[in-house]
């Protein structure tokens, strides 16, 4: 094996990076967060949507602006939104992607803004749980007692300090493209997957595909498969 490749750490995002969230999940974590702030704050349905979608792209996390400006529980609200009951017959990846990474050489992460019990259930359905050193959820994205999830960059400083890695030799694989922007500022290398972009759901986090590869992201791939070669 070459050296270089076996000294690579690659870190995954999660949904509709492994799985097509797209499918399922992602319409469910709509409308439990839409119901949450209702249920909550004590506004009409569509202020709940707007409030979600202006801390979205103003933090990149509905959660930190509910936490900094109405001062909800960010284990209250994680807990609430994605316990997502009968979740698991809806989730699904694709074989040859489950393949592909195991046979990926390096060390491997799950570095996910989802909280980690969603996430443990996720990957255990997916048959993943044994294919990641770490699972690095949201939880685990704390600075000086406050919540960093991605996109910032400060955290992706953070953790690869406490991991005791180099940026250079980091590679972030990510449908969403602010992530992979803050990761290329601190020097990690970037891959975006498009798999299920086309069918990307609707809501504050939604992407439209690109024809253009913009220029902080090294490849884009549809399929993990290609990153072996």
């Amino acid at each position: 094996m070459n050296e270089r490749r076996a000294s690579q750490v690659w870190f995954f995002d999660l949904d509709n990076t492994l799985h097509n969230a797209s499918a399922h999940v992602f319409g469910a974590l709509n409308v439990a967060m839409n119901e949450y702030i209702v249920r909550h704050l004590g506004v009409p349905g569509d202020q709940a949507a707007e409030l979600r979608s202006r801390y979205w792209h103003r933090y990149g996390a509905t959660l930190l602006g509910l936490v900094r400006h109405h001062g909800v529980s960010a284990a209250h609200f994680l807990a609430e939104t994605h316990a997502l009951p009968g979740m698991e017959p809806g989730l699904h990846s694709h074989a040859h992607d489950l393949a592909a990474l195991r046979r990926l050489p390096g060390r491997k992460f799950l570095l996910t803004n989802a909280p980690l019990d969603y996430a443990l259930r996720v990957l255990h359905t997916l048959g993943m749980a044994r294919d990641f050193d770490a699972v690095i959820a949201v939880e685990q994205m704390r600075m000086f007692g406050q919540l960093r999830p991605k996109p910032d960059a400060r955290m992706f400083r953070h953790l690869l300090a406490r991991l005791k890695l180099q940026p250079g030799q980091c590679i972030l694989v990510e449908d969403t493209l602010v992530h992979q922007k803050a990761a290329r500022r601190v020097g990690m290398s970037t891959v975006w997957m498009q798999r299920w972009l086309k069918r990307a759901a609707t809501g504050p986090g939604a992407q439209q595909p690109l024809r253009r590869r913009p220029a902080y992201v090294d490849r884009r791939v549809r399929s993990l498969q290609t990153l072996l070669r």
